[in-house]
């Protein structure tokens, strides 16, 4: 009988020594005539402890790492293929409180599975809720979707039941269904950890959403930084068409639905849904004005729905389990679980799948471990590059979207990255602008001009120049930005900047004073 060895495919994984470790210990059991069967998993997402090996036993699946290769031969001589000790070993892998403490719906089998086994996805309850909704008329799988309380999670938040509905009732023959994958936010990586670690989720979701709304054909725009994800949904999507679960009569519907991959730009703003479009028809990338909106014209002007990655990854465990079991984790308005991406200055970087009202400080502290360097951590950014930067008097507050709405912070993407007491926080917020000045489309003025003036603002503060003069000037741009700009790039720029002011003042050389 082989013994079933798990070794992580991820990229993060991969990019730590993830394939030589693969190599090695293949080569050693040759060596030793020890029979394993290989399973190229999906990481767990425990990467201060990749690559993680697995083995499977009769008490369940233990763990390992993190392992390189000069590691191999005493993990033989331990026989970790029969689970035993050794200083590597991390226990039975769904007992590491890392795993233990989340709640996993999203990314139930990330990490479990083959990511291209089309037969693992189904034995972990692949495609029930596809099959759910083919019984469904496409007005009750919007009223499901809806009664979730699912919110877009690329950012914005929007209603996905509400999207979905417009695009349902606009009157066109033909519609699309686009998942924006163009992940560019720092610190975040969720949407790859879906696309390489459990691509058949993403497939089902974006197939849910073209029943609901009537839509035969679906584009998954993705970052051009990612060809392990590209490579691992070309072959998922060429395995669901074999399966019949993508193509004409899909599961002997009449319903037919085609998938595509296309590369994305290689530019920050194609994050943004209309610049997406714009560059997903062969253009440049350049906000669209809005109205009308993507969902009446979207697409080649047809009605289009946007969604991000982690939105379609949910949808199917919507339609399996029910509105009202996705709807009972959370709080007030912020319904279900997200994956946040811890990352930065901690001990334990990864992602963690909790429900909405877990704190920064539990996640910093019990994830996190604090901070790599042993200091204090003095600030957070959540919700990527234009998220604001929080200081520790604000680590309690809720994750949930109304609570940061509240202090002027964004959720975002769910990407957190912490920062310890070395870090100057007038240089965070000048990068801030830089970040803007290189990756505004250019289309609005107060985007193209307001971030390379807010550059030359922050340099005449911290030279000592006017200060009072050139601060309220900066709090005035960042206000013409927030209220003139066309697209969350110019809207959101001022939101680190000002945070990193208001909390920050002394690093910028000003008196601390209340806020």
């Amino acid at each position: 009988m082989a013994y079933k060895i798990f070794i992580p495919r991820d990229s993060s994984s991969v990019s730590l020594g993830a394939d030589k470790v693969y190599q090695e210990i293949l080569n050693e059991s040759k060596k030793r005539n020890i029979d394993i069967d290989i399973v190229r998993n999906g990481s767990r997402g425990l990467f201060w402890l990749e690559p993680m090996v697995e083995v499977e036993t009769s008490n369940g699946r233990v763990a390992y790492g993190p392992i390189n290769i000069y590691d191999v031969n005493s993990l033989f001589e331990s026989k970790f293929f029969l689970g035993n000790e050794h200083p590597l070993f991390l226990g039975i892998t769904e007992d590491i409180n890392w795993l233990k403490n989340q709640e996993r719906l999203t990314y139930a089998r990330v990490g479990i599975t083959d990511p291209v086994s089309i037969e693992d996805y189904e034995r972990l309850d692949g495609f029930k809720g596809l099959k759910n909704s083919l019984k469904l008329s496409s007005e009750n799988i919007v009223k499901e979707i809806s009664d979730s309380g699912l919110r877009g999670r690329g950012g914005a938040a929007f209603p996905t039941g509400i999207k979905w509905k417009t695009v349902l009732d606009a009157p066109s023959k033909k519609k699309y269904i686009v998942c924006n994958a163009d992940e560019g936010d720092s610190g975040t990586f969720s949407d790859r950890m879906i696309m390489e670690n459990d691509p058949f989720v993403l497939i089902e979701g974006m197939i849910i959403a073209g029943l609901a709304v009537g839509a035969d054909q679906g584009y998954i725009y993705l970052r051009s930084e990612y060809p392990h994800a590209q490579k691992i949904l070309n072959e998922a999507i060429d395995i669901a068409l074999e399966k019949n679960y993508l193509g004409k009569n899909i599961l002997g519907s009449d319903f037919q639905f085609n998938l595509e991959v296309t590369r994305a730009a290689g530019a920050y703003i194609c994050g943004e849904e209309t610049s997406l479009l714009e560059s997903l028809e062969g253009k440049r990338g350049m906000v669209r004005y809005k109205p009308p909106l993507p969902a009446i014209e979207g697409l080649y002007g047809k009605p289009t729905v946007v969604n991000n990655v982690i939105s379609l990854a949910t949808v199917p465990i919507i339609m399996d389990k029910g509105a009202s079991f996705y709807a009972n984790y959370g709080m007030g308005r912020s319904k279900g679980t997200l994956p946040i991406q811890l990352a930065g200055n901690l001990k334990q970087t990864g992602l963690v799948e909790k429900a909405f009202g877990i704190s920064l400080k539990e996640l910093l502290y019990d994830f996190g471990g604090g901070s790599a360097t042993g200091r204090p951590i003095k600030a957070v950014q959540v919700g990527g590059p234009l998220g604001a930067f929080l200081p520790e008097a604000q680590f309690d507050i809720p994750l949930d979207y109304e609570k940061f709405s509240e202090i002027k912070a964004v959720v975002g993407h769910g990407g957190i990255v912490a920062f310890d007491d070395t870090v100057n926080m007038s240089k965070m917020a000048r990068y801030s602008f830089e970040f803007c000045a290189i990756e505004s489309c250019g289309k609005c003025t107060p985007c193209r001009i307001g971030s390379t003036r807010g550059i030359e603002v922050i340099d005449k503060i911290k030279d000592g120049l006017d200060q009072e003069k050139n601060v309220s000037l900066l709090r005035d741009l960042g206000d013409t930005m927030v209220n003139g700009s066309l697209c969350a790039m110019g809207g959101m720029t001022p939101f680190p900047v000002i945070s990193a002011l208001n909390y920050f003042p002394e690093d910028f050389g000003l008196e601390k004073t209340e806020t």
